[in-house]
């Protein structure tokens, strides 16, 4: 059984397609996460965002891929474990844009198609029930406010600050997110939308625990059709 889940920035995604990978014991897939490694490519080499040849020039080279270290999943840029710059709002920023490149896109699908044909997978991002795998047995939509969004995105923030190191509030951290949502939902390639047959979850008065609950209660009803 494949499972595809789709959904917004912020809405957990990562968080509970590990957690329902590990329960049902199969591959969990972080197509978010090797985006990022192309984006982080891109700033490594000082690539203007608006630059598309540039970019396509760029993605032609990169070598994207994921393999699992003690059970933690890695990702590696062209031989370089770089899981640990993924997370940056630059980062985030350069990967809404070079995300809808169309050969950046055609290059990480086809990784991602062939990953899945050989093994079950959880797979997560924005497009996954729609481009990537329309044939999934599972199709989830994994949404929240852009409020609860972004109370979560303060806090990981609060976590894992520096001491000294200014955090924006809570309202900016919206504003952000409601832009991000705008531009992953009116780019021109794999526009971010519910699936056909997809599950709406929404998580925002949820907790971590209980959408996983959900989600693998639907992969029940699913196996038991």
């Amino acid at each position: 059984m494949n499972i595809a889940i789709d959904g917004p920035a912020g809405a957990g995604k990562s968080t509970i397609a590990r957690r329902v990978a590990a329960v049902r014991g199969v591959v969990y897939v972080d197509t978010g996460a090797m985006y990022r490694a192309m984006a982080l490519l891109m700033i490594k080499k000082g690539i203007d965002p608006q630059d598309s040849a540039a970019i396509e020039a760029a993605s032609e080279k990169a070598d994207i891929g994921i393999e699992y270290r003690d059970g933690e999943q890695r990702v590696l840029l062209n031989g370089e474990d770089v899981t640990g710059e993924l997370r940056t709002e630059a980062v985030a920023a350069m990967a809404s844009t070079t995300s809808a490149n169309a050969e950046v896109r055609r290059k990480l699908v086809l990784l991602q198609q062939e990953l899945a044909k050989k093994t079950d997978v959880v797979m997560d991002g924005r497009d996954i029930g729609t481009v990537v795998l329309p044939d999934a047995e599972v199709k989830i939509y994994l949404t929240a406010s852009s409020r609860a969004r972004a109370e979560r995105r303060y806090l990981e923030t609060v976590q894992k600050a520096a001491p000294g190191e200014e955090i924006p509030s809570i309202e900016e951290i919206s504003r952000k997110i409601e832009e991000r949502d705008y531009q992953d939902m009116h780019r021109e390639n794999s526009p971010l939308r519910k699936a056909e047959g997809a599950y709406l979850v929404d998580s925002s008065d949820m907790t971590i625990q209980e959408v996983v609950d959900r989600i693998l209660e639907i992969c029940e009803e699913v196996s038991n059709k």
